[in-house]
């Protein structure tokens, strides 16, 4: 939203495409920061959540009449001569630039029990599905910021949340650590993995591969994933993008990628700091190095064939 608020301001037309379905990593226009309870470090902003933060972004991308803003998915783009053509669901779409902010999924915890409690107790989401545990025993598996902040969400509602990191000892930002550590609703269990998930109609246990308290099945009435992400960069490397092991878009200060008119900014992008301030920092950059790029001739306009 960042990049379409910025392109509109130098006069360039911007379509924004994505779905916000299943095949996307977000829950609503605003990608998976909208599945943040409370944001307190993006600038002008003292406190909001993350909803909110997407929907103010949403608003100030719309009040430009050269943003378009398409709800629809992306199936395959192709390249001809100097002209992108994107397929979507029922339609083609012609641009001269391309800029990837597609984000990450989340990574999903390959263990037996699973796919078999799926949204049945296996849950990927504390903001979204955090109040239906009141009162309940919950896991996080994780151990990073993210966990963290998890944790502390479910501790509003569960009457117990266990941390399950693999690693010797949880990773969270310095704010946030000893937040988790006054909470007498938490309790960190370090150096162990969920190797199974067992249940009836719903998740009843964790199956650990070491004892914890002389067991190795932890009583739980819901399983959060929270183990890393994966960034959606398919439709990039098909076009001959570039990638870093982890599969994220590699790209140069200026969010150029090695494919001239094309760009990424955000989760995509190989950026070791992810903050949603960054992400837009990115966007705003990339859609000036599209504009810098079009004026210079060094990437054609489709209508320049």
């Amino acid at each position: 939203m960042g990049a379409a608020m910025y392109a509109a301001r130098l006069n360039l037309r911007t379509v924004v495409l994505g779905n916000a379905g299943e095949r996307s990593a977000a829950q609503d226009i605003g990608g998976t920061i909208t599945l943040t309870d409370v944001v307190e470090n993006y600038p002008g902003f003292i406190r909001l959540t993350g909803e909110e933060l997407a929907q103010e972004l949403e608003a100030h991308a719309r009040s430009y009449p050269l943003v378009e803003i398409k709800n629809t998915w992306v199936n395959k783009i192709d390249r001809e001569k100097s002209c992108f053509s994107l397929y979507l669901d029922g339609e083609v779409l012609q641009a001269s630039t391309l800029l990837f902010a597609t984000g990450t999924r989340h990574r999903e915890l390959e263990v037996p029990g699973h796919d078999e409690f799926r949204n049945k107790g296996v849950q990927y989401c504390a903001l979204c599905d955090g109040p239906l545990y009141k009162e309940k025993v919950v896991a996080v598996v994780g151990g990073s910021d993210s966990a963290t902040k998890e944790a502390l969400l479910l501790a509003e509602h569960a009457s117990k949340v266990y941390i399950i990191a693999r690693g010797p000892e949880i990773k969270p930002e310095p704010i946030n650590r000893p937040r988790v550590e006054a909470s007498r609703k938490i309790t960190i269990i370090t150096g162990t993995n969920v190797v199974r998930i067992d249940g009836d109609k719903r998740v009843r246990a964790a199956i650990l591969d070491k004892p914890h308290h002389g067991e190795r099945a932890l009583a739980l009435d819901a399983i959060f994933v929270a183990v890393g992400v994966i960034p959606l960069s398919d439709l990039a490397r098909h076009l001959g993008v570039k990638t870093n092991q982890r599969g994220e878009i590699l790209i140069d200060r200026d969010s150029r990628t090695n494919v001239p008119g094309i760009y990424a900014a955000g989760d995509v992008a190989d950026r070791s700091f992810k903050q949603a301030i960054t992400g837009v920092a990115e966007g705003v950059v990339a859609a000036y190095s599209a504009f810098q790029d079009l004026k210079n001739n060094e990437v054609c306009a489709c209508d320049d064939d």
